[in-house]
């Protein structure tokens, strides 16, 4: 039954469909006139404008102003009446930037080092207060004295002979192996 109802709304009220829709409600919901049909047309060609693709397939503003339609009228005459700011005009109607734009670095790289930077500090000063507050003192086992006599006993008790620690002690010279 509810495919019919909307099969129905779809025939006789293609904007009241609209209306129904989620996209319409959320903008309805947001103040906007849902009647009017807004969306993209994705059957034209869309304004793309890339370093590798410097000459779009459509012009930067497709909906013309009256005063960019009557600039539009004096670009068919002679290019020497148009003034400076009248060219670059009318280039700002086909083009959002040009070459040299688009080819100009940007100082992206600042804010990523600046970012960088804040993170590590930020990750020493957690290191430096786990290491005040957090971890205890260094325990009596991580002394040179202790590691010593706990080597030579692990020597005398030949502690895996064949290929761990006590196969590099030469037991008759009493020094390590080279």
């Amino acid at each position: 039954m509810l495919v019919s109802i909307t099969a129905a709304l779809r025939r006789t009220r293609p904007l009241a469909w609209r209306c129904l829709s989620t996209t319409g409600l959320a903008r309805a919901a947001q103040g906007h006139d849902v009647t009017e049909p807004s969306f993209v047309d994705f059957t034209k060609p869309m304004y793309c404008e890339r370093r590798e693709m410097p000459l779009p397939d459509a012009p930067f503003v497709s909906q013309l102003t009256p005063e960019q339609k009557a600039l539009k009228e004096k670009e068919t005459r002679s290019w020497k009446e148009l003034t400076k700011e009248e060219k670059v005009a009318l280039y700002r109607i086909s083009f959002n930037r040009s070459y040299e734009e688009m080819n100009k670095k940007s100082q992206e790289w600042k804010t990523i080092v600046g970012g960088v930077f804040y993170f590590l500090g930020l990750g020493g000063l957690l290191l430096w207060w786990h290491r005040v507050y957090v971890y205890g003192p260094v325990p009596h086992t991580l002394s040179e004295e202790w590691v010593a006599m706990q080597t030579k006993r692990m020597i005398d008790m030949r502690v895996n002979p064949v290929t761990g620690f006590s196969s590099h002690w030469d037991y008759q010279k009493n020094e390590w192996k080279k």
